[in-house]
């Protein structure tokens, strides 16, 4: 034989040998699901980039997914067993080869929803991802949940604003059957996602039928409602973004989850003030969004938790952060806000939406120096308390570029707890008396500021 037909050969045995491997297209690293009442998000990260169409269908509602290039393999099964009973969107899932090279998942749905696909490109520590995330076709509306949670607690504590409204209600009774009669839709349940759990969510309110308009509310009535204060609280990170992980596994999405609950059941203790939070469970909300979150509800003050890592082991010391429009206080400052901002890509952000790149833009060029101000005197006000529970990281509030304090009409600050990465450290806040003190220096602090700071009076609204 010769040389030129043995290489010949060579090569086209090299092309059998590598055949089955051209076939079998892109390798399955992991699947994962994230229920949570405001979204619920599937994620199948690939070794390669995955091609996917998606279609509804009614009676019965279903999510009809065909990701192209694939065989069925038993990582994609694995989908089946993450389904929650309590995920307020998806029922089950079944996974099956459709076609040659097509894997086709069909999701039964609790309710119709409206599903957003996008690919993710590599970032530490993921490979490619391709992310479906199944939303309510109609937003909840954060104030009323807000309204019916204290509504609950009047039933219980009869507290002052629940005793308002029970009088209201009194006074009005066709235009509040009405009301509830519109917003009848099943509640969804938040998962209880270790190591804590979470509350009901709201109904979502349809447009209520005609009824009988209340009567206007009396001077005295009107006041004791534009009283009510509200603090947006926001555990960062969650989902696809764990955040900062220390030395033995802690997880800072789970530690800032923690603190951020304790905070509102403390919060929602004091007379008139109720708490927003981001995040209630282990969902990934971008960082846009909190921010509009926050304005939603016309919030009083911008709370953001955090437990951050650091280069070297031996960082240590809880820190305060404030907005900046000039530029970083410190070097470290900076790093940690360019650290923070990058939580987007790690989280996963639907791009094409183009809403979060824009509102960030808005809120840099919106923002103000009173919300500086005003930031650094609720930052002061914390950085004291909290220096009575552990060590600081440094004596004064620090100010960065941080994205998710960009609200320019909300006092925003940024708390980092502790270094994860400090072994120390991690050991505290892993303690829940460590946990349970830093809350109770926080609520302190919110307490304190609130009542040098009284907020303006909200904007009236007819009913």
């Amino acid at each position: 034989m010769t040389l030129p037909r043995r290489a010949a050969l060579r090569r086209s045995l090299a092309l059998l040998l590598a055949a089955p491997q051209l076939v079998r297209g892109a390798n399955i690293v992991a699947v994962r699901l994230w229920p949570a009442h405001d979204y619920t998000r599937v994620t199948i990260e690939s070794d390669q980039p995955l091609a996917a169409q998606h279609l509804l269908t009614e009676a019965p509602y279903r999510l009809v997914v065909d990701i192209d290039g694939l065989e069925l393999s038993p990582a994609l099964r694995e989908l089946v067993g993450q389904v929650r009973p309590d995920d307020p969107y998806i029922a089950g899932v079944r996974v099956g080869q459709y076609q040659p090279r097509v894997v086709r998942l069909v999701f039964d749905l609790k309710q119709l929803v409206r599903p957003q696909q996008f690919a993710l490109a590599p970032v530490r520590p993921y490979q490619n991802r391709l992310v479906l995330d199944l939303y309510p076709i109609e937003e909840p509306d954060p104030l009323l949940a807000l309204v019916r949670e204290r509504e609950a607690a009047a039933q219980s504590t009869r507290d002052e604003l629940g005793a308002l409204i029970a009088r209201i209600d009194q006074r009005a009774p066709r235009a509040v059957d009405a009301a509830a009669s519109a917003a009848s839709a099943p509640a969804a349940v938040t998962p209880s996602a270790s190591p804590i759990s979470s509350a009901p969510a709201p109904a979502v309110a349809s447009t209520p039928a005609p009824a009988r308009r209340p009567p206007p509310l009396t001077a005295a009535e009107r006041h004791r409602v534009d009283r009510l204060l509200i603090v947006a609280v926001d555990p960062g990170h969650g989902g696809e973004d764990p955040g900062a992980i220390g030395p033995t596994g802690l997880r800072e999405k789970d530690v800032v989850l923690a603190l951020g609950l304790a905070l509102r059941e403390r919060l929602d203790a004091l007379p008139a003030t109720r708490v927003m939070m981001t995040r209630d469970a282990d969902f990934f909300v971008p960082l846009g969004e909190r921010v509009r979150k926050a304005r939603r509800v016309q919030a009083d003050l911008f709370v953001s938790l955090h437990a951050d890592a650091f280069l070297r082991p031996q960082a240590r010391g809880a820190s305060v952060f404030a907005l900046s429009t000039k530029g970083a206080s410190s070097a470290a400052a900076r790093w940690m806000a360019e650290r923070e901002n990058a939580a987007d890509a790690v989280g996963g952000v639907n791009v094409a939406q183009g809403r979060d790149a824009q509102l960030m833009l808005a809120m840099a060029e919106m923002s103000t120096a009173a919300q500086i101000k005003d930031s650094l005197k609720l930052g002061h006000e914390v950085l004291t308390r909290i220096g009575r529970v552990g060590a600081l990281h440094k004596g004064e509030v620090e100010q960065a570029a941080f994205a998710v304090l960009k609200a320019p009409d909300i006092p925003s600050i940024l708390v980092e707890s502790a270094f994860i990465s400090n072994p120390d450290e991690e050991a505290r806040l892993r303690d829940p008396a460590y946990r349970e003190r830093l809350v109770e220096a926080l609520t302190q602090a919110i307490h304190r500021y609130l009542e040098r700071n009284p907020p303006l009076e909200r904007r009236q609204r007819e009913a």
